[in-house]
């Protein structure tokens, strides 16, 4: 398909005109016209454009992608590399940071959700942007980790008693902390995001509610994955996730 009518899919897709986000959403770097493969990444890295370019790639999707809001605009070092290399091998990269975290079904928040068994009954933060809801079945806290580890394959921090029931949780992928007590203010049970602060184990110490932490890149790998499929489905694309896994 035509790189054009890809970009102005997902665009309207996600609403990507309505947030007011740290980075331009949509094609941030302009490849080839035509579109036949179509690779995704959590971040738009050096190691995920080389695997993509070694598969063939017409255009990367990611989450994270350039020109944050904070950052020197220059393009050298790092920046300039990664840039070139787009540029040399005419790839385009397209890229959706809180649209790709708010839709309701290809947001990181929404599979998170259900890719951990969770029940969305409603959401919250700037932009609609957490969900909160319910377990299936009430577990304890040290159990809840477990059912995240497994999932996630990775080890979650959690502040908490390991023994009281969790009912109740709310949640919101990659840096989400700050949607703490807000969370806390729903009457949950537990809180679900990627990185924790200082502040929040007070929090969570202060008034019983758990804190789980299980991983910036590891909350987030499933947002772009979901997108991807379903712009392959959609349009017959060849897609193909690259994970470049981050401890963070």
């Amino acid at each position: 398909m035509r790189l054009n009518e890809l970009r102005d899919y997902i665009g309207t897709e996600l609403g990507a005109g309505r947030f007011r986000d740290y980075c331009p959403n949509g094609l941030q770097v302009e490849g080839r016209a035509e579109v036949r493969r179509i690779a995704s990444g959590v971040t738009a890295s050096q190691a995920v454009l080389e695997a993509a370019t070694a598969w063939g790639a017409d255009a990367i999707l990611v989450h994270h992608g350039y020109f944050w809001r904070s950052e020197d605009a220059a393009i050298t070092g790092i920046k300039k590399r990664r840039v070139a290399h787009l540029l040399k091998h005419d790839i385009s990269l397209l890229a959706y940071h809180l649209p790709l975290d708010a839709h309701p079904e290809f947001g990181n928040n929404a599979q998170l959700g259900m890719k951990l068994g969770f029940d969305e009954q409603g959401r919250f933060g700037e932009q609609d942007i957490a969900m909160h809801g319910a377990l299936v079945h009430p577990q304890t806290l040290h159990q809840l980790a477990l059912h995240i580890q497994t999932v996630l394959q990775r080890v979650p921090q959690v502040i908490g008693h390991a023994n009281p029931s969790i009912a109740r949780i709310a949640w919101c992928s990659g840096g989400g902390q700050g949607y703490f007590e807000q969370a806390v203010a729903l009457g949950v049970d537990a809180f679900l995001t990627g990185e924790i602060s200082e502040q929040n184990v007070h929090v969570a110490q202060e008034t019983g509610v758990a804190f789980i932490a299980a991983g910036h890149h590891a909350t987030e790998r499933y947002g772009v994955q979901a997108l991807g499929e379903h712009l392959a489905g959609r349009f017959g694309l060849e897609h193909r996730f690259f994970d470049q896994d981050n401890p963070v």
